[in-house]
């Protein structure tokens, strides 16, 4: 399971003209979801996001996390996360999650993390989705589970 972590200003995902999800400040997550992915590598990858210290204390130091800042955190999925690129000139995506287990996976931690922070917002699974953000930093992170 993957996540690429940006820390943003705002953020907002369009789908159809129609905004489906929108945070201020906070994080912007892009999830893949791999075969053998679990509901455990999901509960293992919101814990890190929810913890990890992306944002600036007093002193300017990345010492704070998304749980101290309470700032918002959008959820889009994003299977070309898993490509693989190592070979040729057009991304293989064997290595993603089939459609029903990535689904599965990516619901069951959009629910988690509804109940574990205030502010959750996402795109919608599938779907054309434009994504709208100001990266703060730019500070940007791949985290993998």
């Amino acid at each position: 399971m993957k996540g690429l972590l940006q820390r943003v200003r705002g953020a907002r995902v369009e789908v159809e003209g129609q905004i489906v999800g929108s945070i201020d400040q906070g994080l912007l997550v892009l999830v893949a979801v791999e075969p053998g992915d679990t509901r455990e590598h999901a509960d293992k990858l919101l814990h890190k996001l929810l913890n990890y210290r992306v944002f600036s204390d007093p002193q300017g130091k990345m010492n704070l996390s998304l749980k101290d800042t309470g700032g918002g955190l959008l959820l889009v999925s994003q299977f070309t996360l898993a490509a693989d690129t190592r070979n040729g000139m057009r991304p293989s995506f064997s290595t993603a999650a089939p459609p029903a287990l990535g689904v599965e996976i990516f619901d069951y931690l959009l629910e988690r993390a509804r109940a574990a922070h205030g502010d959750v917002a996402s795109g919608r699974f599938g779907a054309d989705m434009q994504v709208h953000l100001v990266n703060d930093g730019p500070v940007t992170f791949m985290l993998q589970i």
